[in-house]
């Protein structure tokens, strides 16, 4: 059930009550600026993930070359 816009008018008025005309801007900004930094640190994390795999991937591959090449001696 989605709210009504008179619902919503309610919620409003109750927050500027609370908390003043003047701190709102204050709040969303910090909000804002929230929700920035979690993003950027979850692009962080999957940047990272992807490089450690990258590495896993290289040296796997380097075992396998040796293994061919030891083999070829052998």
């Amino acid at each position: 059930m989605a709210p009504s816009a008179t619902q919503i008018l309610v919620v409003l008025l109750i927050v500027i009550l609370l908390f003043g005309a003047k701190k709102i801007p204050e709040l969303a900004k910090g909000m804002g600026s929230g929700i920035k930094n979690f993003k950027k640190a979850m692009k962080e994390d999957e940047d990272e993930e992807i490089a450690t795999k990258n590495v896993e991937n290289k040296a796997q591959d380097n075992i396998q070359a040796t293994t061919k090449t030891e083999e070829k001696q052998a």
